[in-house]
């Protein structure tokens, strides 16, 4: 037993090192960027921190754990309203309570409603979450007192600790906020995909017969699965409410419920990363849109919904020419440039890929 234990320990502990070493470079990379770029790219840079950290759980829910979710736009506004209310009578609340009651108030739904989703299945789950994405702004419009109705609640900014200077921008704070709240998303996401529970999550998505009859509790996998994924769009959703300014229904339709599918099938559903690359081009399109409306002249009905025609565009071409998405492609890149350059090939044959070998989803 003691030879075995410390063989694992030889094998998990360097995973956890270059994951921490990877999340250590990507926070000094993220951090020179924002020190170089103005406010309005600080503000997309944050716009993106924020979908990674919400589509990081959607991949661990749908594409690690087989569950289909159209409701996680409710979660995130479960955690921006959280911390609107909060921020309503404590405007000087420090962001990291704010960032964890918030998370806490997400899984706390999350629990609620994954027990629920353990006894459904296939389209009476998604039908479930599609119902909550849907009647969640109702009840915010129906109790206008609590939840400001269709205005909603104004959130103040967070101003920067004195530390950093009077002159030190806003948009910049913020943007380390949510940029270390999405690194520090992705470092503990991983760990934890590499761990038992990881594990169990892959194995119920693959056969939840086979799973059961290994010894994994099934329902407990997909709520524990669920719960982690609701505190992630909790995350989010407070990051969004500091983001945007304000928490109204408006802000948590379906479509966003909606657009963060698309944004995880896009970059590659089940990989952490391909939920960076998702969320880059959840972003990105309505900018690059935006220009092309004012270049063009589009009339402003077609300028509205041309990012919704492109993400569609976008997603036709990714399950024909990628399946795997953004990063399965980067991946199959990858092993045809190590297999042309091997040497001696690992497979026997220099130049050979098995293209019928899916990407690895972590």
């Amino acid at each position: 037993m003691v030879a075995v234990r410390s063989r694992v320990d030889r094998l998990v502990a360097p995973t956890l090192r270059r994951h921490l070493l990877i999340a250590l470079g990507a926070a000094a990379v993220l951090l020179l960027l924002s020190a170089q770029i103005g406010a309005y790219d600080d503000y997309n840079l944050t716009a993106v921190a924020i979908f990674a950290v919400a589509a990081a759980g959607l991949t661990l829910l749908t594409g690690l754990n087989g569950q289909l979710s159209l409701g996680h736009g409710a979660l995130m506004a479960i955690g921006a309203y959280t911390a609107s209310l909060l921020l309503k009578d404590h405007r000087q609340l420090p962001v990291i309570v704010v960032l964890l009651i918030s998370v806490l108030s997400a899984g706390v739904i999350g629990i609620a409603f994954g027990y629920a989703a353990a006894r459904l299945r296939g389209p009476y789950l998604a039908g479930a979450t599609l119902t909550l994405a849907v009647a969640l702004p109702q009840v915010a419009t129906r109790y206008k007192s609590i939840f400001g109705g269709e205005s909603g609640l104004t959130v103040p900014p967070s101003a920067p600790p004195d530390w950093l200077g009077a002159d030190f921008p806003p948009e910049r704070w913020l943007a380390w906020i949510a940029l270390a709240a999405a690194v520090v998303t992705m470092l503990l996401l991983a760990n934890l995909l590499r761990s038992a529970p990881g594990r169990a999550f892959k194995a119920v998505r693959d056969n939840e017969a086979a799973a059961a009859l290994a010894g994994i509790d099934v329902a407990r996998t997909q709520v524990l699965a669920f719960v982690i994924s609701a505190a992630c769009a909790g995350l989010a959703g407070a990051l969004f409410a500091y983001w945007s300014g304000i928490t109204s229904p408006a802000g948590f339709s379906l479509g966003l419920s909606l657009q963060l599918i698309t944004a995880i099938v896009i970059g590659g559903l089940g990989s952490l990363a391909g939920a960076v690359w998702g969320s880059i081009v959840l972003v990105f399109v309505p900018l690059l849109t935006s220009g092309m409306a004012s270049t063009v002249h589009l009339p402003s009905a077609v300028a509205d919904n041309l990012p919704l025609a492109i993400y569609g565009g976008i997603l036709v071409i990714a399950m024909l020419v990628a399946p795997h998405g953004i990063q399965g492609a980067l991946r199959r890149i990858l092993a045809i440039g190590r297999a042309r350059w091997e040497y001696p090939p690992r497979g026997g044959q220099k130049g050979v890929v098995d293209w019928d070998d899916p990407a690895p989803g972590t």
